[in-house]
């Protein structure tokens, strides 16, 4: 019944099929298209899990390098508007090759293929998170800062209990937006040999020869992770609106 179900939408997306084309190779029905599809839905732990775990970190080093970006001293701004624009200067692609093939002969350091990519793409996204994060703090009004004064809070307690909560669910759609692009960018780490959803097609689509078919399940796949994602971001959106409330 499950297969039955998995076979109209595809039914209605191809037209029900054309004389070239081979819809056969993902037809739940048979067992051949059902293994098929389990094969390319198998890449869909390691895109979630890279993306997640890229999307944390590049989270906490955008706020990290967003800071010395509101501070007076001009060489604090510096640090920030030079990291900035040196690694948005970067393409996602050759940051991800430069991290496995190039950080263990400068560094030694030798990443699994994981690790380098979430590092890939934690860099890469950490600018920015620092520009997204800096907006957000400068949007804040000033008198919110001298109310955290008059109470006698420090730098540190203004920032963790007054400015960034306030901050937070003012760019939380532009979190959920860079969230999203994590997803779609993470496809780029299938390059150095990552088994996420794209290299789980390219794999199958060599095998099998019917690239239409395969990639077109792609993006179905990417498709529901990021409509299910954007949903989130939006409960999560009006939860915040009605407790702040």
């Amino acid at each position: 019944m499950n297969r039955i179900f998995l076979l109209v939408p595809l039914l209605l997306l191809t037209g029900c099929g054309g004389a070239n084309w081979g819809w056969y190779i993902i037809d739940p029905t048979t067992t051949t298209g059902w293994n098929n599809l389990k094969f390319l839905a198998s890449g869909a732990y390691w895109t979630i899990a890279l993306s997640l775990t890229a999307i944390c970190f590049s989270v906490v080093i955008g706020l990290l390098i967003a800071l010395p970006g509101l501070s007076k001293h001009r060489g604090w701004r510096g640090v920030n508007r030079t990291y900035v624009e040196l690694v948005r200067a970067v393409p996602i692609l050759v940051l991800i090759l430069w991290v496995w093939y190039g950080l263990p002969v400068v560094s030694g350091i030798n990443l699994t293929i994981f690790w380098a990519g979430v590092l890939a793409l934690a860099l890469s996204d950490s600018a920015f998170q620092a520009e997204i994060f800096r907006a957000g703090i400068q949007s804040v009004a000033r008198g919110q800062y001298e109310a955290a004064q008059s109470i006698s809070l420090n730098y540190r307690d203004t920032m963790r209990y007054v400015i960034l909560p306030q901050a937070i669910r003012r760019i939380l759609p532009a979190l959920g937006n860079q969230f999203v692009y994590m997803i779609k960018m993470s496809s780029l780490v299938s390059v150095i040999g990552m088994q996420e959803l794209t290299r789980k097609a390219n794999e199958l689509s060599v095998s099998v020869y019917r690239p239409l078919e395969i990639y077109t399940i792609l993006v179905v796949e990417y498709l529901i992770l990021i409509l299910i994602v954007s949903a989130g971001v939006r409960w999560l959106e009006r939860k915040m609106q009605a407790a702040e409330q």
